[in-house]
């Protein structure tokens, strides 16, 4: 249980997940509640997509105004 609970936390802290994340995700996983830390790994999982399609939208922005930015420039 060591190993995965280090494991566990050296991905989250990779991942970018908060401190708080990790400690109930260590909870979870030391109290054998496994369903409800599958549950909480996919709310985390869920944040980071929401992050990405928001950093997205950015990209396009960006884009947008560098293919403007080239159109003033001509």
């Amino acid at each position: 249980m060591d190993e995965a609970l280090r494991y566990l936390r050296d991905d989250m802290l990779e991942i970018g997940c908060s401190a708080e994340e990790i400690t109930d995700a260590e909870r979870l996983l030391q109290t054998g509640s496994y369903e409800a830390l599958i549950k909480h790994l996919r709310k985390c999982r869920s944040s980071l997509m929401d992050e990405m399609h928001k950093c997205g939208r950015k990209i396009d922005r960006i884009d947008d105004l560098i293919r403007r930015s080239v159109e003033i420039a001509k």
